[in-house]
């Protein structure tokens, strides 16, 4: 069985069991968590689509750390004018573990 869900924008497919990095997502270590915005459920015989989200669906999960990207670079640059600009970015995410699907 799995689902696909959404957080912070993005698109995550998830089973049980599963440790899943998404954008920061803010509370306290050992807490647990619904995500209901959930996009499709498949448990193995039928797959339930939803427009745009499954409205009985949800996904239980716990809070299993915080913690940081590694560092991208970005630089910027036009040429034959002697302008350029380095900058660095670190992502904050949340590490989370599904405790259960629910469709």
């Amino acid at each position: 069985m799995f689902a696909i869900i959404q957080s912070g924008g993005r698109q995550y497919k998830v089973t049980e069991g599963q440790v899943v990095w998404v954008n920061t997502i803010q509370g306290a270590l050992g807490t647990e968590v619904v995500l209901d915005e959930v996009l499709l459920v498949n448990n193995g015989e039928a797959v339930i689509v939803g427009k745009p989200n499954i409205d009985e669906a949800k996904v239980k999960a716990q809070l299993v750390a915080h913690g940081r990207d590694k560092k991208i670079l970005v630089f910027k640059k036009k040429r034959r004018k002697g302008y350029h600009k380095a900058q660095g970015h670190r992502q904050n995410y949340t590490a989370l573990k599904i405790l259960s699907i629910e469709a």
